[in-house]
């Protein structure tokens, strides 16, 4: 019976950095790069390869120059180098990623990694924003290499924003920075929408402008000086319709469909999430008694945990089973403005306004206007009904 081929086994001296997370993945590569090269080689000790290519033919030449390059002896004898094909973007599910002539060169570059770099102190690292795992040169990677996976969190995921609230922690205690409270430190996960680079860029800001004094970081100073990104701007839209904020809602969807945001886009990421979790948490506060008026996100999590299985087993939950409770707990605060035959009739609205948009019964603009309206409008106070605080 023949012998089945060894599995390869992993070399320390291959390394790939990859994934969608743009600023993370460039920082970390070249932190690698700094750490890898040989010291005492100069400038003979890093050889850079662009992999930022126009075309396939450009692409393939990149990858035999590396090849070439992994074979190639260190100049004068030294204790090694680094070859870094850098930025690479034909590792992708893309028309460079896909052209046959790539995949070939890409075999081979496999093949030279797989038959190893020999002992003359050669390392590879390997940089690349998209990649697609489902190729045969992703996967020999995963068994020979130390892989380094940074992709970005998708804001438009359940229960993005508790990874994010941990990265922002993290990336806040690294500089000495210590947030206020729960409030400060949810404000600035949702405004900055989970982008590593926009923490980066706005933890740097709040560093330099608090200084030497108080290193703690207050909502309103979060308020004051982190601007709202895309998912900001939804996160924002959202908070605005929980408020009962006519205006504020009506102008922010302004801003949303000038920056380019479709109409449907809209609806489904703000608008519906944000009436859907209302109407959860306002059926909780009903049948349950649970949380108070404007209870804070963080409170209502703890709430729900104590709440029976049956109670909880139709609310959102995360890839791990867990309950989604940031934006219920969002939700919380907000209820209370809202009664509960007025969600019902909104949800309803909502599905009205999805048909609209989709067979263009209506402009899109006009849609969202006049539910968005529908939705926040007081409610008349005849017949000695309430009528709803703004």
């Amino acid at each position: 019976m023949p012998r089945a081929a060894a599995a390869p086994k992993k070399n320390a001296a291959i390394i790939a950095v990859v994934g969608s997370d743009e600023g993370t993945v460039k920082t970390e590569a070249a932190q690698l790069a700094t750490q890898l090269a040989p010291a005492d080689a100069g400038d003979f000790g890093l050889e850079i390869l662009d992999g930022a290519v126009d075309n396939a033919a450009a692409a393939v030449a990149r990858i035999h120059e590396t090849i070439d390059a992994l074979q190639t002896l260190p100049f004068f004898g030294g204790t090694g180098k680094l070859v870094w094909l850098k930025n690479a973007n034909f590792l992708g599910d893309n028309p460079l990623g896909r052209a046959a002539s790539v995949l070939e060169a890409l075999e081979a570059l496999a093949a030279t990694l797989t038959a190893g770099l020999g002992d003359n102190g050669v390392k590879f690292l390997l940089s690349a924003i998209e990649t697609d795992k489902r190729r045969s040169f992703y996967k020999t990677l995963g068994k020979l290499a130390d892989v380094r996976v940074f992709d970005r969190l998708d804001a438009n995921r359940a229960g993005w924003e508790e990874e994010a609230a941990a990265l922002v922690v993290e990336r806040a205690t690294a500089r000495g920075l210590d947030f206020a409270d729960g409030e400060a430190s949810e404000l600035f996960t949702l405004l900055t929408g989970g982008d590593t680079r926009q923490i980066e860029n706005e933890l740097e800001k709040l560093d330099l402008f608090l200084g030497h004094g108080t290193r703690t970081i207050d909502a309103g100073t979060v308020r004051r000086l982190v601007p709202l990104t895309r998912a900001g701007v939804v996160f924002e839209l959202g908070n605005r319709l929980g408020r009962r904020d006519l205006p504020g809602a009506l102008a922010l969807i302004d801003q949303l469909l000038h920056q380019g945001e479709s109409a449907i886009g809209i609806l489904l990421v703000s608008i519906i999430p944000t009436v859907r979790n209302l109407l959860l948490v306002k059926d909780l506060q009903t049948h349950h008694r649970v949380g108070g008026r404007g209870q804070q996100a963080f409170a209502f999590a703890k709430a729900m945990e104590k709440l029976p299985a049956d109670a909880t087993a139709h609310l959102p939950r995360k890839k791990d089973g867990t309950l989604n409770a940031w934006a219920l707990g969002f939700a919380a605060a907000d209820a209370h403005r809202f009664e509960l035959p007025e969600l019902r009739a909104g949800l309803r609205a909502c599905l009205d306004a999805n048909l609209a948009l989709v067979t263009g019964a209506l402009d899109d603009r006009l849609a969202l206007e006049r539910l968005v309206i529908g939705l926040l409008a007081p409610a008349p106070a005849d017949n000695g009904s309430r009528r709803v605080a703004a």
